[in-house]
Order: C-alpha cells, then structure tokens, then sequence
C-alpha cells in the first residue's frame, strides 16, 4: 500500500480572542484542503512560525526521520488559496544528522543573550536539544548541541518549548505519556551563555482522552502571560483510527526568582480532533490570538487543513 503523510494546520480562538488569518484578499472557505507532500517521511513534528503577513504564512518545521537520506527540516510557504509550497533544508554537513527530532521551538532572547540572533532548538525524543540557525543556501547552521537534564536511557520525550517569563528564559518539556501512564512535564531555567538548565519541577498530566495508545502530551507551547497549551495524539498505527485534542493545563509564573506552575484543577478542552493525528502546535505571533496545528496522519492523506473563524 502507497504510504502518505497528512498534515493539518487549523487556526482556531485562543483566551476569547477572536481571530481572523486572511492567507487571500477572498475569504477562504470553513474548510479547505490544499496539497503539501506525499510521502510519510515528511510529517510534521514540530513548528514554528517564520514570517506572517496578510496573505501569507512561513512555517520552519521538523520531521522525526531516523534515517540518513531523510530530510529533517523543511519551511511550508502558504501563500492565499494557492497550494503549500514546501522547501527542505540540509542539516549542516559535517555533523551527524539528529534522529527523530519530536519538537521545535524559536528560541526568545529579548532582554536576555544574543538579543540580535534569531535562533532555533530542536528536541530529539532522546532528550537531545539541537540549537541552530537558518543560514542560506538552505542550510542550518548548528550553535550547540546538549542534553536535557534527569535522561534516562527510557526517555521517550515529545515536547519541548521555551518562554521568557519576567526576564527569566524557562525551558518546558515532556514525557509523552501512554494509556494509563500519564505524560511527565519538566521545567527549568535555562542558561543561554552556559547551556545549563537546572531541573525546577514536574507534573504528570492526563487528558480526558481515552485509549491504550494515547499520547498525553505530544507537544506544548507557553504562551507570553505564562499560559501551558498542550497538544494530546491517539495513535493506533499507520492507518489509525487517529484522535486528538488541545487543552490548558495550567500557568507558569515567577514569584521570589522561582518558577511555579499553577495547574488547573480541571483541564479546559480547546478542541477535539477525530481523525487525526497532532503532533505540532504554534501560536500565531503579533498578539492575533490564535493557535497552528500540524498533524502526521500516516498513511490516510496528504494536505493541509485551515480552519477560519
């Protein structure tokens, strides 16, 4: 059987904003699908956000190959109603190509180092963090790679992010979690000149999702006000059935120079998703309030979802 990726970008209100992307000068349909890829070694992992203007979005995004003729980054250029346009890029060519990078994250420097240098970190489900920059030639070029802290050689990680919350940088990341056993969500403050994060707490965390091969977390993003959204993935192989969901589990917050996470006592659901498998989430930038969702759906289809208010 012919093996495809499907890919799913939904824009949807976030904190009761409402929120509008106009990717055309015309509305776009409630629904529609456009093409991206149609191989499964191109699912999307992770992302994030390049460049958004009024009619058009840029997305850097991961993909979780394990082997050496497999791309591991690529942009998708949305441009109106015409289709994705998709752009792999080449890991730096005299160090080893990571595997299965599971989460992507823009790194924030405002106030803290490097102020001028955009940037990006990417997680291995080994716990390897690979922070990078976009160079030309469609290229990367590598700043550092390190390990997250309190790995063991059972660590199945699928979530990692970063948020500056009152000019301190905390790093978030997950265990995804299976069935019964909830996903364990870390945090720390991470030190760019050194690269050092020192373990400040955990949580486990279980979605009302229901399945033995459910993904409690498969991925998360923290918001500016300290907001933790994360993303849940039911998968039941490559041709599913898939479900997943999008809920608030908490807030982070820094009181006497520590990090506290306040989880709510009950979880708000964002958003459920029959039919699919997400496994990527960004916020969209400039305050507009809403939330891109990027799913790898195996083997039913290849193309992109975008959901209008």
């Amino acid at each position: 059987m012919r093996r495809f990726l499907k890919l799913i970008i939904a824009i949807i209100p976030i904190a009761g904003v409402s929120t509008l992307l106009f990717l055309s000068q015309k509305p776009l349909k409630q629904e529609q699908w456009l093409s991206v890829q149609n191989s499964i070694t191109y699912g999307i992992s992770g992302m994030t956000v390049l460049q958004q203007q009024n009619n058009s979005l840029d997305l850097l995004v991961v993909h979780d190959n394990k082997k050496p003729n497999q791309v591991r980054l690529g942009i998708v250029k949305i441009q109106g109603n015409n289709s994705p346009q998709y752009l792999p890029l080449q890991w730096q060519t005299n160090t080893k190509l990571p595997i299965d990078l599971e989460s992507l994250t823009f790194v924030p420097t405002k106030g803290l180092v490097n102020e001028n240098s955009t940037s990006h970190m990417a997680l291995s489900s080994s716990g390897q963090i690979y922070h990078f920059k976009l160079a030309s030639n469609n290229t990367i070029s590598l700043i550092k790679i390190f390990d997250l802290p309190g790995l063991n050689k059972d660590s199945n990680l699928e979530a990692f992010a970063l948020q500056e919350i009152d000019g301190k940088l905390i790093a978030i990341w997950a265990e995804r979690g299976e069935g019964e056993k909830p996903a364990i969500m870390y945090w720390g403050i991470l030190d760019l000149a050194t690269y050092k994060i020192n373990l400040a707490g955990s949580n486990p965390v279980k979605v009302p999702l229901k399945s033995p091969n459910l993904r409690h977390i498969s991925d998360l993003k923290v918001d500016s006000s300290g907001v933790v959204y994360i993303t849940s993935a039911m998968d039941n192989g490559n041709d599913g059935p898939f479900e997943s969901g999008v809920y608030i589990i908490g807030t982070f917050k820094i009181q006497n120079q520590q990090i506290i996470f306040q989880p709510k006592s009950a979880i708000t659901t964002v958003g459920n998703y029959p039919k699919h498998k997400i496994e990527a989430m960004e916020f969209l930038p400039n305050g507009k309030g809403g939330i891109i969702l990027g799913t790898d759906d195996e083997n039913i289809g290849s193309s992109i979802l975008i959901k209008l208010n």
